[in-house]
């Protein structure tokens, strides 16, 4: 059955290479939402999308970029892999919301308000104080929603995240993260976010970075699924995906700047634990995106049809896709 499914991972930062891609074909991936933005402004942005351009010309015959929904589809058809670029940040407009219309153009699908801290557009869920949504951010959801970039609130605060779901004229994102009633990380959601998100038409791509889950690297698969079914009772089964959050073959310095950005001297350990302070032992069920066919067979197990199965696995993000990154006017 897994073979036969559109497969949609909602987030990974993985050391982009060819094995890498590789991997992504064996485990039936169609589609990746790629990371290439954390606190990269206008110009190191710019370079980043000129890398992937470079990586679509080696590696034409494993991948592709995402321009729109449908180019998902067409992966599908050709067995190529499907590259959607996004940013876990608002660091590529900077200032200027004349940036968001320019990146979308680049192709930037999807972009998050904030990525831990306070941003020029909302609050991260490491502040102290949850000051909501600013009068910038305000304008760069509205901007957002008339260009088709999805709007992200996977590391905003809880205040930041209800107030985004409220001013988006379109249904918005938590790609990658986990009801905080399953594992209590700062990143994880409250049942408050996930019942507006799903009454919105939003979507949650479940994490599978262990630092989000119960028992951390030693969570079950049988685990994972039972969150998976809880959350569809209290969401909607339209309303959940993958997003694992995969951060495959990177160095320690890629954490530190995930972390650190330009902001902080020293290492930020987020929720004050120097537990988290290195990457993770993987999962031993999800080591890498081959083995994307054990959450099919899980989801299977945990007593899900084969109609939602194929939801889960890509069938919610492409049909969310599918309006979510149609401009409302001709971008020119």
């Amino acid at each position: 059955m897994h073979n036969d499914l559109i497969v949609i991972d909602g987030l990974q930062y993985s050391n982009w290479n060819r094995a890498i891609f590789k991997q992504l074909r064996e485990g039936g991936v169609t589609m990746v939402h790629v990371t290439i933005v954390y606190h990269e402004q206008i110009r190191e942005t710019l370079l980043r999308i000129g890398e992937w351009n470079r990586k679509f010309e080696v590696h034409s015959d494993l991948i592709m970029p995402v321009k729109c929904a449908d180019d998902i589809r067409r992966a599908k058809e050709l067995g190529k892999v499907g590259i959607m670029f996004g940013a876990q940040n608002c660091s590529p407009v900077e200032d200027d919301i004349g940036m968001v219309e320019i990146m979308r153009e680049l192709n930037l699908m999807i972009m998050q308000l904030t990525y831990n801290n306070q941003s020029l557009l909302a609050t991260g869920c490491y502040e102290a104080v949850d000051s909501g949504v600013t009068r910038f951010g305000q304008q760069v959801i509205k901007e957002m929603n008339r260009v088709g970039m999805v709007v992200d609130m996977s590391h905003s605060a809880e205040r930041s995240t209800l107030e985004a779901i409220e001013i988006s004229e379109r249904p918005i994102v938590i790609s990658h993260a986990n009801p905080l009633s399953f594992h209590d990380a700062k990143r994880n959601k409250s049942d408050t976010v996930l019942k507006a998100l799903g009454d919105s038409g939003g979507l949650l791509g479940f994490s599978l970075y262990p630092f989000h889950l119960k028992n951390g690297s030693d969570c079950s698969l049988n685990d994972f699924c039972d969150m998976v079914a809880n959350t569809a009772d209290l969401m909607g089964i339209d309303n959940i995906g993958i997003g694992t959050d995969l951060c495959q073959d990177q160095p320690l310095s890629v954490l530190e700047w995930m972390r650190n950005g330009r902001w902080s001297k020293s290492m930020d350990y987020g929720e004050g634990s120097k537990s988290n302070a290195d990457w993770p032992k993987p999962l031993s069920w999800f080591r890498d995106s081959r083995d994307f066919p054990n959450i099919t067979k899980g989801l299977i197990a945990r007593g899900f049809n084969d109609q939602d199965v194929a939801k889960v696995m890509g069938l919610n993000w492409l049909n969310f896709l599918d309006q979510g990154l149609q401009p409302q006017t001709v971008v020119r």
